[in-house]
């Protein structure tokens, strides 16, 4: 049986996260032997290497390193939940809540929203980063994250989803484009024009998803891994593209205008939710910010 204090598995999580005693020893404020100490303690007694030692250049984890790891994540972040639950009982909710949003819909609504949540709450200490899909995904699985807010593609058996509004996906073109004038289009009507596809994981494949009963493929011009990149392209005349989330301003970050307009016929929405990991105890911080969202202006953003 492997014995173990939560101080021996915090020391190895750190150095298995940084490949380094060193840098470990200096991000947690200890001495280097304190942090070797936990790491040999961890290894006789589970009776497994957890480490690969490179001289002069750090440390790499085993298989066996990298399985315990994952799961040392999981147990320090319930014990820090714990102890964030005890503290708030009688108290107000308080603590940090990390969290992670797509990165179409995080600077558009998560500042927003962070900042309302905080005059219910101002106790607690959110930090929300931006990634895709499955970074998120990742974030929550490895304990980085309590919650997500992420799409309805491809989600996982291990991610429980929420759903909270609900995106029809639309058409950007720039002010001279010639489908410019029309109130709303079709897939059909789009394919006869060059694309500027966001070409991010999963994202580009829902894009592509909506021309599979089209008579034809679309004219991928350009791709562009940011949103700021598309919206400049099409401002500036490179193609049409499609997007989900409203884009608030219609503007390119050079300033350029371009429109949005509505999409006709059976195109399938995406539903953005809050996605945590099933079977997690979520902190008090999580589940006012699960409550909040749930009845916040997001929950009533469907267009």
């Amino acid at each position: 049986m492997l014995h173990a204090t939560l101080k021996q598995l915090r020391y190895f999580v750190v150095a298995g996260e940084l490949k380094s005693v060193t840098r470990a020893a200096e991000q947690l404020h200890v001495s280097q032997p304190s942090i070797s100490a936990a790491i040999a303690h961890l290894e006789e007694a589970s009776g497994v290497q957890l480490f690969v030692r490179h001289h002069a250049q750090g440390l790499s984890l085993t298989t066996a390193g990298t399985q315990l790891l994952g799961r040392a994540r999981s147990l320090l972040y319930d014990a820090d939940s714990l102890m964030q639950f005890a503290i708030s009982l009688g108290e107000e909710i308080a603590g940090p809540l990390n969290m992670a949003a797509f990165h179409t819909f995080a600077p558009i609504f998560m500042p927003r929203l962070m900042q309302s949540f905080l005059t219910q709450f101002p106790r607690v200490v959110p930090q929300c980063d931006e990634g895709h899909q499955v970074d998120i995904v990742e974030g929550l699985r490895e304990g980085r994250y309590e919650l997500g807010l992420i799409y309805d593609m491809q989600v996982p058996e291990d991610i429980e989803f929420q759903p909270l509004c609900r995106f029809p996906p639309y058409a950007a073109v720039a002010p001279d484009h010639p489908l410019a004038a029309h109130e709303r289009l079709t897939i059909d009507m789009l394919s006869e024009y060059p694309m500027v596809l966001l070409d991010w994981p999963m994202s580009r494949d829902y894009f592509l998803s909506l021309f599979i009963d089209a008579p034809r493929q679309p004219k991928i011009a350009h791709r562009a891994t940011s949103l700021g990149m598309v919206r400049g392209l099409v401002a500036n005349g490179f193609g049409f593209s499609l997007l989900n989330v409203p884009p608030g301003r219609h503007l390119a970050l050079d300033g350029k205008s371009f429109r949005t307009i509505p999409l006709d016929g059976e195109v399938r929405a995406l539903t953005v939710g809050m996605a945590t990991l099933k079977g997690v105890r979520s902190s008090p911080a999580a589940q006012a910010m699960g409550e909040f969202l749930k009845h916040s202006e997001l929950s009533q953003a469907e267009t």
